[in-house]
């Protein structure tokens, strides 16, 4: 749900920033919200094609991340104790059989959508992937903000995704118009 507009500030830039600030209804800041620019004309440049989502303490880090379709992402188990990570999702099915260390071999999330990802020996464990096909992707931070830099000047839909709404697949979407620098600030709700 987009509550504030988006401001622009300089009409003579061909490359535009979006500062995203996210608040839930009741104003507190917004942590982890996975955010992806996609374009709608025009080519979309590759982006970084690798990622690693970790495991330290029981715990996958980071708890959500957005890439781009056709990412390769590696698991490292950094614990002492093994893990068997897997993911039922729709987007991304894969199976990582208990193992300690790296895998050989990272694993390829080549369609868009959100996958969940867990572990068959810890039930707590769980992260989250967005994947867009874009490279224009951030997550928001401790003070529910993000910034895209140097995006091309151009109209794209925001594309957006909150833990608290586990068990939906649904990425919720708002229009940008970027013909320069700009601010948004998303309000998100308990329902998509």
């Amino acid at each position: 749900m987009l509550l504030g507009g988006f401001s622009l500030l300089n009409a003579s830039v061909m490359a535009a920033n979006l500062a995203v600030s996210a608040v839930d209804e009741r104003a507190a800041v917004v942590e982890n919200l996975a955010l992806a620019l996609l374009p709608l004309n025009g080519p979309v440049p590759a982006g970084p094609k690798t990622a690693e989502i970790g495991q330290e303490n029981k715990t996958f880090i980071p708890l959500v991340s957005v890439v781009q379709t056709g990412t390769a992402i590696s698991f490292p188990n950094r614990d002492t104790v093994r893990h068997h990570v897997y993911s039922f999702s729709p987007a991304k099915t894969f199976e990582l059989k208990l193992y300690a260390g790296t895998p050989a071999k990272p694993v390829t999330f080549n369609e868009p959508g959100l996958v969940v990802l867990g572990c068959n020996i810890h039930d707590h464990m769980v992260a989250y992937v967005m994947v867009a096909n874009t490279p224009w992707q951030a997550v928001t931070d401790a003070q529910g903000r993000a910034e895209f830099k140097d995006v091309p000047a151009g109209e794209y839909d925001l594309q957006y995704w909150h833990p608290r709404w586990a068990g939906r697949a649904e990425l919720p979407r708002v229009r940008v118009n970027l013909a320069r620098d700009g601010k948004m600030r998303l309000v998100i709700t308990d329902k998509p």
